[in-house]
């Protein structure tokens, strides 16, 4: 994991006229808050947040967040929420939660697959029904992905949250033991359309054996 250095500054003003006039300056309201301290509303730069997002994405990003310039004091957080136009992209908030190295924290990483199933080797849909997971670990231990190994799954199979091989250090909070991955029988052909194609194969198969024995008596009581 990566801390970046985040500029931010303290701001007295608060609502949404002075979240606009703030956004027109080419600044962001953000609000960070964490245990055993008050809320703190701050102003970021939009330009400095979009080259940071531009080099680094969006997902489980960590901050030195450094407040009016005091590196002395900077803050070890992590990007909680980012509020952004759907259309535009144009950013309008961000939650900032302060952390420690020594709590155990909750968060999201992607879920990967690794092998080749057996089942998708024979015509079946590999279908990956999660593609996060929520994870409780360290700020230092958290992974980057999780993989998941579908390579013995055949048809029909799945592989559930508890079969999951976590990294050391790394718990899931779930109850219920849910499928993440599942391999899916071929669309447009089940069990019962096989045996009746079978089934057709041997009544041909009976029906020219059949006819086969009466042009062979025919011909005998020709002779």
């Amino acid at each position: 994991m990566e801390f970046i250095d985040l500029n931010a500054t303290k701001r007295t003003s608060t609502g949404k006229g002075a979240a606009r006039k703030l956004r027109d300056s080419g600044h962001i309201p953000a609000i960070l808050y964490g245990q055993k301290i008050d809320s703190e509303p701050l102003s970021i730069s939009t330009k400095e947040l979009e080259l940071i997002f531009r080099k680094y994405g969006k997902e489980r990003l960590f901050f030195n967040l450094i407040i009016d310039g005091k590196t002395e004091d900077s803050r070890k957080t992590l990007l909680k929420e980012l509020q952004a136009d759907t259309v535009t992209d144009q950013l309008y908030h961000m939650d900032l939660q302060q952390i420690s190295m020594e709590q155990n924290l909750h968060f999201t990483v992607p879920l990967v697959t690794t092998g080749q199933s057996k089942g998708a080797e024979e015509g079946g849909l590999l279908q990956l029904i999660r593609r996060k997971l929520e994870i409780i670990c360290l700020p230092a231990n958290i992974p980057d992905k999780i993989e998941v190994d579908v390579t013995e799954l055949d048809i029909g199979g799945s592989v559930h949250v508890s079969e999951l091989t976590l990294p050391p250090g790394v718990t899931s909070p779930y109850d219920a033991d849910f499928t993440i991955v599942t391999v899916l029988q071929p669309k447009g052909l089940d069990v019962s359309e096989e045996e009746a194609e079978e089934g057709e194969g041997e009544s041909e198969g009976e029906g020219e054996d059949e006819g086969a024995g009466e042009d062979k008596k025919a011909k005998e009581s020709s002779k």
